[in-house]
């Protein structure tokens, strides 16, 4: 990304990392990852790409935030995260884009066997 947008590009990294605090851990793990790839592979796009690529995570750093805030005041429900995708936003994605989307569904929707507990097998003498 162009050199003027690195501050605001380090911050809103920053911010989105600091946000995932609040997710249970498999989709902060999952949600991490993500951030870090993307904002890697976003390193050397364009002026324009990189404005339409700051603007999105904003929002998404918005909404995460805003949703953090709910279930923080409503303790009794089960935490909710995530929005909607509209039809007319999918028709604007990249197949490359489609294709990562696809991606992370599957890995967010398989059983994660990472936080699963295993009685340990200690060694007898």
């Amino acid at each position: 990304m162009p050199g003027r947008h690195v501050s605001r590009v380090r911050a809103l990294y920053k911010r989105v990392l600091q946000l995932h605090r609040v997710l249970p851990p498999d989709l902060k793990s999952l949600g991490d990852q993500y951030v870090k790839d993307e904002f890697r592979r976003h390193k050397t796009v364009g002026s324009d790409e990189a404005q339409r690529f700051l603007q999105e995570w904003e929002v998404y750093a918005t909404v995460l935030s805003q949703q953090a805030n709910e279930n923080r005041q409503n303790s009794a429900g089960k935490a909710c995260f995530g929005t909607f995708l509209p039809e007319e936003k999918l028709n604007d994605f990249r197949d490359e884009q489609i294709g990562q989307l696809q991606e992370l569904m599957q890995e967010a929707t398989k059983p994660n066997r990472q936080f699963s507990i295993s009685e340990s097998t200690k060694p007898k003498f």
